[in-house]
């Protein structure tokens, strides 16, 4: 396997302090850190759940948490580069949310986590997406391979993406790390060319460490080296510029759908020759 010692931005962690069930101390979520520099991880979205009633986190609780723990990174000089996001359990206000700025999307772009029930089909499931769509948003749906309920429902997902949605799968499942179903469906969405980002969805330093790279060499054995590569670097620094779909590389079974997906602003996109890194950490 050729892909080793290569950068990846993860889009989906959990790993700022005492906000959701992930890193529930400053301890941990240094030692998630290190661990996820380690393994070549260079961005991190720090995507705590928004879930109303057990988890009520915006932007509000979200943004100071972010900033506290960068400021303590800096300090330990771990290098690595925390972006705003959450991970937005699918419920009938996430919309308002959105419009209001209450829940935050990924490093403020158009694409934002959202997170489908883990064990009931979501009533008009297609619908709902479509409409986030139709609002300018494309969210990016959560691990759909470990859900319950995606045996009988795995088509949608592939509609929803064919409509704009992206589709996110955790890098565990890949490896087997979540079962034998997620593994399935994950190797599945793989195989029919539709997975957009691989992320790591870390909880902690043991039982769900943020460990990206081994899903991603797991990856490339289906789909190949640049496919995976997409998945971890291309794609995700296209979301954190807010570049328009279209301007990113697209996966295999939506070459033809991009260019009709409905766009929310190409203001963004005009500053698209800027370096990333420039933009991020104010120098080239």
């Amino acid at each position: 396997m050729v892909l080793q010692n290569f950068s990846m931005i993860d889009l989906h962690s959990h790993t700022l302090p005492a906000l959701c069930d992930g890193s529930q101390d400053l301890e941990t979520s240094l030692a998630m850190a290190r661990m996820a520099v380690a393994d070549g991880i260079t961005h991190l979205a720090c995507t705590p759940h928004i879930y109303p009633g057990l988890y009520d986190n915006s932007a509000a609780t979200i943004a100071p948490a972010l900033e506290a723990l960068q400021a303590q990174l800096d300090l330990a000089q771990i290098p690595l580069k925390l972006l705003i996001g959450a991970d937005t359990h699918m419920v009938p206000d996430v919309m308002r949310g959105l419009k209001t700025g209450r829940i935050p999307t990924l490093n403020h772009s158009r694409y934002f986590l959202l997170e489908p029930s883990h064990h009931v089909p979501v009533n008009d499931f297609i619908g709902q997406v479509e409409n986030y769509i139709h609002a300018g948003y494309i969210p990016l749906i959560t691990h759909p391979e470990r859900l319950t309920w995606i045996g009988e429902h795995y088509e949608e997902f592939l509609t929803v993406a064919r409509l704009g949605a992206w589709i996110q799968i955790t890098a565990g499942s890949i490896t087997g790390q979540f079962g034998r179903s997620a593994k399935k469906f994950a190797e599945q969405f793989l195989r029919d060319g539709y997975v957009h980002i691989i992320a790591t969805d870390a909880h902690g330093i043991d039982r769900r460490p943020p460990i990206l790279s081994e899903g991603v060499k797991a990856a490339a054995l289906i789909v190949g080296e640049q496919e995976a590569r997409y998945c971890v670097w291309e794609r995700p620094q296209a979301i954190l510029e807010n570049l328009a779909p279209h301007l990113v590389p697209t996966i295999p079974a939506l070459q033809a759908n991009t260019s009709k997906t409905p766009l929310r602003s190409a203001a963004n996109d005009a500053n698209r020759q800027k370096s990333f890194l420039q933009r991020l950490f104010g120098r080239s």
